[in-house]
């Protein structure tokens, strides 16, 4: 039976329910009842939902209009209205659920389309401003190389080089694989990796000195960045990374690279949305944990084996959930109610804030997980689960010192502590609210949204601290150490510390809030 119809059930003892509206209607008048078959419509006699009974003859008042029961029954225009809201309720909490698989499936999409990728091997290489910008609050400090493939054409095996990177092999929904580098189990050193698909058998693929790994997504993706600057270390590991199916040859991968292109890594709005989403649903086995979802997709037009064509009242309740998902995802990122901010007494969130598997023992972290690949992308378990010397950690703020809202016509002042502890270095980043990708403020150089301890240029005080400023305006003199904000184009940083060291764990050092400046 199609979704967009609902018959309503009919009982053949005791008391019937009127079978058409009109009918409905005048048994209601004919009871004295003063009834409402239409949302919007009060009644001085209708009974408020939480008082209900469900019984009988009653007017009830809801967000979706009066219901009237007539023998404890509703007619076909009452059925529809609810059924629409359920499937508008769900259609909200899906975006929410799915937030990570269209962030993943748009990054493929966009990057692959956009760079020319033509080979299940070939590796885009990110490095100028206009490149990086496409990325969801990508790090504007170092290169990103990524690749994507599809493990269900085959598992992959992979040659990785040693020396100073950070990198991982994510599943569809961002979850790391494996990492890969100095928080990898090579640690370093480089290694040979096999990745298998969610319906391959690992067994299989075990021999000596090679590491295997089962994904439980087919889509993968394959990124890393790399940490040493020296030119000659970029071109060695280009050389000696080497990649291919099993059982084929294994080669050198191709990097298209220096291309400065423009693209966009945000999810789409609308319709755009849910296509994306529908792709991934005919891409991947379900998981257990995900049948719950598939059951209320289901009623959307969203099915396993099942073209994306939904209908006229599909179509309108798929871009309302889809816009107030939107509303309810930004909310948490913005307000995110489940933690409290990292260093008592300030604003500033630890971005990654759950579980490397998205779930525990009792919930999968649904609102969690939302809140981060909302406004970014990627996890690896060196960013979830850093340790002294070792990872990286993002902190972010959406408040001033006040408590306020930051606000794009306001000029701010941050205040960087001098011996900020990291083993490597330490970056802040300005990114645009709305698409959550790097500030677009007319720029043209890295320097002019992203500004950290590898800049040159920046003035340093007599303690070796560092006053950083974002706003409309810079302070005569110290134009090298701000970021300009446009417009009513709201806006937030990430304060990235590259392998932080123990007094970011022991909180004895801390950033002070963004002080407004008058």
């Amino acid at each position: 039976m199609p979704y967009n119809t609902y018959p309503i059930p009919r009982h053949a003892v005791a008391k019937r329910a009127v079978a058409s509206r009109q009918n409905l209607r005048a048994l209601a008048l004919a009871l004295g009842f003063v009834s409402s078959l239409s949302a919007g419509v009060a009644s001085a006699d209708a009974v408020p939902l939480t008082k209900a009974s469900l019984q009988g003859d009653e007017v009830i008042a809801t967000p979706l209009g009066n219901i009237t029961l007539v023998d404890s029954y509703f007619d076909d225009d009452a059925s529809q209205r609810l059924f629409d809201e359920m499937d508008y309720q769900r259609a909200a909490q899906a975006y929410i659920w799915s937030t990570p698989l269209v962030s993943f499936t748009t990054w493929r999409d966009e990057l692959v389309s956009t760079y020319g990728v033509s080979e299940w091997s070939d590796f885009v290489v990110l490095r100028s401003l206009n490149e990086r910008t496409g990325i969801v609050t990508g790090n504007l400090t170092t290169p990103y190389i990524f690749n994507f493939t599809n493990l269900g054409k085959g598992a992959v095996r992979i040659e990785y080089p040693a020396g100073q990177t950070a990198g991982a092999v994510l599943d569809l929904w961002m979850r790391p694989v494996l990492d890969v580098g100095l928080t990898g189990p090579d640690k370093g050193k480089g290694a040979t990796y096999v990745v298998v698909g969610p319906e391959d058998d690992p067994a299989k693929y075990h021999e000596e000195g090679v590491l295997v790994f089962q994904s439980a997504t087919n889509n993968v993706m394959i990124g890393t960045r790399v940490i040493d600057p020296d030119p000659a270390f970029y071109q060695r590991y280009k050389a000696e990374y080497k990649m291919g199916r099993v059982g084929g040859k294994v080669k050198p991968s191709r990097f298209i690279e220096n291309l400065d292109r423009e693209w966009s890594g945000t999810s789409p709005r609308g319709l755009a949305y849910w296509q994306r989403l529908s792709e991934m649903v005919q891409e991947e086995p379900v998981r257990p944990i995900d049948k719950p979802w598939m059951a209320m997709l289901e009623p959307l037009g969203i099915e396993k084996g099942r073209a994306f064509e939904p209908d006229e009242r599909q179509q309108e309740i798929l871009l309302k959930g889809a816009a107030m998902g939107e509303l309810m995802t930004r909310n948490l990122q913005i307000n995110p109610r489940y933690t409290a901010p990292y260093w008592p007494g300030t604003q500033w969130y630890k971005s990654f804030d759950f579980q490397v598997a998205q779930e525990t023992d009792t919930i999968q972290q649904i609102d969690e997980r939302a809140t981060w690949f909302y406004e970014a992308i990627g996890a690896t378990k060196g960013m979830v689960n850093p340790t002294p010397g070792a990872g990286q950690v993002y902190m972010t703020t959406k408040r001033d010192a006040s408590g306020d809202m930051l606000r794009a016509d306001r000029n701010y002042k941050l205040h960087v502590p001098a011996d900020v502890p990291v083993g490597q270095f330490w970056s802040v980043t300005l990114y645009s609210e709305n698409t959550r990708r790097p500030y677009e403020n007319g720029g043209t150089r890295i320097s002019d949204v992203s500004l950290g301890s590898r800049t040159d240029g920046v003035q340093k005080n007599a303690d070796g601290s560092v006053d950083l400023y974002i706003g409309p305006d810079a302070p005569k003199g110290l134009e090298s150490n701000h970021l300009k904000t446009v417009g009513d184009d709201g806006w937030f940083v990430y304060f990235r510390l590259y392998a932080p060291l123990q007094p970011f764990f022991d909180k004895t050092f801390s950033l002070p809030d963004f002080e407004v400046l008058k």
